[in-house]
Formats: structure tokens, sequence, C-alpha cells
């Protein structure tokens, strides 16, 4: 018997995430057994996925559909971002030759909303989508740090606080202390405390907001040119989030 109500939905999302972290196009069979349905009721839930265009079937199996990219524009326009941050991310990738990105905190939520990273360069350790080590990341401490305490207290028991490498944060009280240096220097760094050979450093966007969200951009390297270029890289980002203030 089909799915029906608040369960049909749910395994409907898990098919949609399923395509979406496969490397390519996705068989039925594979997808019932990857989150657990029997065969027949894949099939029931991929129907108006691929119907409303969330999902395409093709000769090798299901893959994301042409809706996707607008629920992502979608996405960007409701963050109401800083006018002209769709320019910055390339100039201030071809100014440090890092790659950049957009991130965002709204709803309780870190997003990384937008990078220069191909999406080919699978071995980028910050891509766009949600992120679950802003405890170890430069752009979410620059995030984090904006928010009151209360909030960011909130964040840290919902998400957790993982050991993700040796340098890792892992301590509430060490980690209120890192932000309070963020605060104070205005930005924030990450030496391979979210991969080991990657350092970030972000910088929170001067703008004000009233909808309680805090956007951030942030640049990534490999660790040993960061530790050559650090003062040329500090002063990119933090002009280039400068240059984002509204007018007057």
């Amino acid at each position: 018997m089909p799915l029906t109500g608040p369960q049909s939905v749910d395994r409907a999302l898990d098919l949609l995430d399923a395509v979406a972290a496969a490397p390519g196009p996705v068989t039925a069979k594979a997808l019932a057994r990857t989150v657990g349905c029997s065969l027949s009721t894949a099939y029931h839930l991929l129907g108006p996925l691929t119907a409303r265009g969330h999902l395409v079937r093709t000769p090798q199996g299901y893959a994301l559909g042409p809706r996707i990219p607008g629920l992502q524009r979608s996405f960007q326009r409701h963050l109401r971002p800083a006018p002209g941050i769709a320019d910055v991310l390339p100039r201030l990738r071809r100014a440090t030759g890092a790659e950049a990105y957009y991130t965002a905190y709204r709803g309780g939520l870190i997003t990384v909303v937008d990078t220069t990273a191909p999406v080919t360069d699978t071995a980028n350790p910050f891509t766009p989508g949600q992120e679950a080590r802003a405890h170890a990341t430069a752009h979410g401490k620059a995030l984090l740090a904006e928010l009151p305490r209360p909030a960011r207290r909130r964040y840290l028991a919902d998400h957790g606080m993982v050991r993700l490498t040796d340098r890792t944060i892992t301590s509430a009280d060490r980690f209120e202390a890192e932000l309070a240096t963020v605060r104070a220097q205005g930005f924030a760094v990450s030496v391979g405390e979210a991969d080991p050979a990657y350092t970030c450093l972000a910088v929170a966007l001067p703008q004000p907001r009233d909808d309680g969200a805090v956007h951030a951009l942030s640049v990534s390297l490999p660790t040993a040119d960061f530790r050559r270029r650090r003062l040329a890289l500090t002063a990119a980002v933090t002009g280039a989030a400068a240059a984002l203030l509204p007018a007057g």
C-alpha cells in the first residue's frame, strides 16, 4: 500500500536527497534500496517529483530536474543579499587566488550560499548547502560571533561541536573566547579545524538586518599558502566586505 500523508512527504524528500547526493543518475531500484522502501513505493513517489520538474528520468536513472536551479535562485533572493554580492565573489577570487564564498545564518541554520569553487572540484571541503561544521569554519565563527549569546548557544546545542581534526574547538567556553577574539579583530580564521589541509578566513558583512540574518564573505586555501599570505588575504576579504556597506 503506498505511503500517504506526512510519511509519504518524508520519503519523497528522502528520494530527492538521495538523487542530489549521488554522483550521477540513480535507478529507481537503487533509490528504493537507499531510502529503505519498496520499488513500487519509490515509483509512486518519483512520479510526482518528476512531473513537477524536481527530478528528470534519463536512460541511466533519475537525476535532478530543471526546477532545482529556480529553487536555488529563489533561496538566494529570499536571503536579501547585499547589492553587488554576485560581482564580489569573482573579484575576490581574482584578487586572492583563493576560492571565495558567500554564507548566511538565518532561522537557526548556516548555509554556504554561493562559491567560486567549480562544481567539479570534489576535493573542496566547503560546498554549497547547509553547513554542519560552523564551529570549525571561519565563516561559521564570523556568523556566530554576530549573534546574541542565547541564539548562539541554541545553535551550538542544536548542532553540536563535533571534533573534526585535532585542531577543532569542542569546548563551549573556549569557543566563546574564540568569538570574542573574532569580534575584537574583525575577522575569523580557521586553520585546519574543519579539514586538516585547508585554512579559511571570513568577515561578517557590515549591513544592518531586520530579519535576524547575518551574512559573511570568506576564502579558503591550502594552509601552507595561507601562512605566507595571511596579511594580504585579510586585507582583501575585509576590503571586499567593507565595499558592500550600504550607501549613506
